[in-house]
């Protein structure tokens, strides 16, 4: 008798487990209510920008009533961003403020989203970080590799930077933006080729300032940017000043980034290649000037002629 009833325990047993396990196979085989969510990972309620909500985007399979809320890292309800019946097609969107449900703004934070379905009587309690962040990036160096900008095709001048986080460089001339950097590093360069606009500036000294804008959408203020100064040029002498006896021959270094130029001295002018400008100085002692010039852009040196 004994042995019967252990052998009737174990079957019951297997069919237990049996049961148990064809049970959880078909729970694998059903879908999930949602076959979509998409959260925002970073944004700041203070920037007025682009990223100053954060977007919880869910689909459904079927309709049902959704409750969107926010927890913190407690997991205490810190906001309940929409209550509402949807449909199930289309990428169902809700946007937090960064609100409380007081209607203060929440402090700096890592906050998660969790979603109810009413009908499917299951609340989805997202792990996944929205971090609310309203701290401007501040810029902790800048500086240009060279000081002076040889302007030209394909000739730039690069703009190091460091930042106290991983953010977008941004530079200014004057209140005009002239550069959004692509990369979000807190150390790294863009370069400027001294245009404003697409269009190149004319030569000269100009003062630019380097800000951040981090991945929030945040920006430093124009008072916490660094400045760099560059001075554009498009034809640089050397010398600057020569002084020749009458009827000698003279030499002029001439930088450009031109395949070609003209010059004119006195009453005589003509067309060059190359970086060194041999001519012959006036035979009639005076200070003349030497005008080098590429597409427009001149660059002028003074020589002196002396009597012989």
């Amino acid at each position: 008798m004994q042995r019967v009833l252990t052998t009737v325990t174990l079957l019951g047993l297997l069919m237990a487990s049996a049961a148990a396990f064809a049970i959880t196979e078909h729970l694998k085989l059903v879908k999930s209510p949602l076959s979509g969510v998409r959260f925002s990972r970073v944004f700041s309620p203070v920037c007025h920008c682009a990223t100053d909500t954060a977007v919880v985007s869910v689909k459904l399979r079927r309709p049902d009533r959704v409750t969107v809320t926010i927890v913190d890292a407690a997991h205490r309800t810190v906001a309940t961003v929409g209550s509402m019946r949807l449909p199930a097609h289309g990428q169902h969107v809700f946007a937090w403020d960064g609100r409380t449900q007081a209607g203060g703004i929440a402090p700096d934070g890592t906050y998660h989203p969790w979603v109810h379905l009413a009908r499917a009587r299951r609340t989805y309690r997202f792990t996944n970080n929205i971090t609310l962040d309203t701290k401007p990036p501040q810029v902790q160096s800048a500086s240009a590799a060279k000081t002076v900008l040889l302007a030209g095709p394909g000739r730039t001048v690069a703009i190091r930077y460091a930042f106290d986080e991983p953010a977008h460089a941004l530079v200014y001339l004057g209140d005009r933006r002239i550069i959004l950097g692509r990369r979000s590093r807190p150390r790294d360069k863009v370069k400027w080729a001294g245009t404003l606009g697409g269009r190149p500036l004319r030569a000269g000294r100009y003062v630019l300032s380097v800000g951040a804008m981090d991945l929030a959408g945040n920006e430093t203020s124009a008072g916490e940017r660094k400045q760099v100064t560059v001075t554009v040029r498009y034809v640089e002498l050397s010398p600057g000043r020569i002084v020749v006896r009458s009827g000698r021959r003279l030499t002029v270094h001439v930088r450009t980034a031109a395949k070609r130029y003209t010059w004119r001295l006195g009453h005589r002018h003509g067309a060059r290649r190359g970086k060194t400008l041999r001519l012959r100085a006036p035979t009639t002692p005076g200070t003349y000037r030497l005008v080098v010039e590429e597409n427009g852009h001149a660059e002028t040196a003074v020589v002196l002629v002396r009597a012989k």
